[in-house]
């Protein structure tokens, strides 16, 4: 006899269905709930960073290099290494602390310059110059007169700043090679910075006059192509500069924007020569800043907390859209670190890193007052007299 009140076979795949429908949307709002206070409640985003996120770490609890104190090792991070160089040997650390690399380079007082997977190591006011890739040397190169400023492009294009020659100063540019391609001389001008854009076009000098009684600075701008067949005729804009204003870095970011940055103010400049100011701290207590991230500048101001205590209030500035991300750090910060994307914020026995997005991205807690850093957009290294301590971010 059928058994009408036996309850058909679809109705309970039905439920199943609508039971797993309703989970389903129960997680999704949860999920949803958790990212509103997450991003609204900075108790509850500070609680779920450290114990949660685990992006709180303290000091000796970390991969550590250790240096020998008295040697006045010079620590510079790059790419996914820490680099330390010591009576003509550079040492290349991993992320794990283990020694990868040792090159042999002749540099005591070294200016550095990273970009990607390239370093540029020189001689500061000395000859020798080497450019590193990886864990390799890939070429080396003696100059005549005296190194004062050094770069190198994401492809691998190298500038050279020389002074101490019969010219003020000579730029030569150098390709992934080793190649020269040409040289600029400057006769009554010294270069406070050199900038080569992303896709190897241009290149960008921020020149300095200070011959007469206010200073006089400029940015002049170079095809590189052009340069290659004749450079007496490859400057293709000047940049004027306000009287007394010393550019003192640039940078280029997004569509060959050069971003200038001086005591009072970031400014930028198109290839066509439209100039735009990007910051003005002349109403400002601001503190530090820096233009060396990518496609955004950050600055730094002290702000009062209560009677006795102040913070810090970090705005991050994108230079295409002007759209500011603001980050709020509960101490006075004594100096500022910044490469890629990363924002490193030393408060004293604290270092906070930050993206440029405003986010927390770790915390390392120290039992003493942190003297300096070595970062890149990989890991940061934490230096001691005694030790390098390494943080991947």
């Amino acid at each position: 006899m059928k058994d009408y009140w036996k309850e058909p076979e679809g109705k309970k795949a039905n439920k199943k269905k609508i039971m797993f429908i309703i989970i389903a949307v129960i997680i999704i709002i949860a999920i949803i709930a958790f990212f509103a206070v997450y991003t609204q409640d900075k108790n509850f985003r500070e609680w779920v960073d450290t114990n949660i996120l685990q992006k709180e770490v303290n000091q000796d609890k970390l991969a550590t290099i250790n240096i020998v104190e008295g040697e006045n090792p010079k620590v510079y991070a790059f790419n996914q290494y820490i680099g330390i160089l010591s009576k003509n040997e550079f040492k290349i650390y991993g992320n794990t602390a283990k020694e990868e690399a040792n090159l042999n380079i002749e540099v005591s007082n070294p200016l550095f310059h990273a970009n990607g997977r390239n370093l540029v190591v020189a001689e500061d006011k000395g000859q020798k110059l080497y450019f590193i890739q990886d864990k390799s040397i890939m070429w080396e190169e003696n100059v005549e007169g005296n190194i004062s400023q050094v770069y190198t492009s994401q492809n691998g294009y190298t500038a050279v700043a020389i002074v101490g020659t019969i010219h003020k100063t000579v730029v030569t540019v150098y390709d992934d090679k080793g190649e020269s391609l040409f040289k600029t001389f400057l006769s009554s001008t010294r270069v406070s910075d050199i900038a080569i854009s992303n896709d190897n076009k241009y290149l960008a000098l921020a020149e300095v006059d200070t011959s007469g009684v206010v200073i006089q600075s400029k940015i002049e701008v170079y095809s590189i192509e052009k340069a290659q067949l004749d450079a007496n005729n490859s400057k293709i804009a000047t940049y004027p500069i306000d009287n007394n204003e010393l550019i003192t870095n640039i940078q280029y970011h997004n569509k060959d924007k050069l971003v200038c940055m001086s005591k009072d103010k970031i400014t930028a400049f198109s290839l066509e020569g439209n100039k735009e100011e990007i910051f003005n701290n002349a109403k400002t207590k601001t503190t530090f800043q820096s233009i060396e991230l990518n496609n955004n500048v950050v600055t730094l101001e002290e702000v009062s907390a209560d009677l006795f205590t102040a913070d810090t209030s970090v705005n991050i500035i994108n230079t295409e859209n002007k759209s500011v991300v603001n980050y709020v750090a509960k101490a006075v910060t004594k100096d500022l670190y910044t490469f890629d994307n990363i924002v490193a914020l030393n408060l004293g026995t604290e270092i906070e890193f930050i993206n440029t997005g405003g986010w927390l991205v770790k915390r390392y807690k120290a039992t003493q007052e942190i003297t300096d850093v070595a970062i890149s957009g990989n890991l940061a290294g934490i230096i001691y007299r005694d030790k390098v301590e390494i943080i991947n971010l």
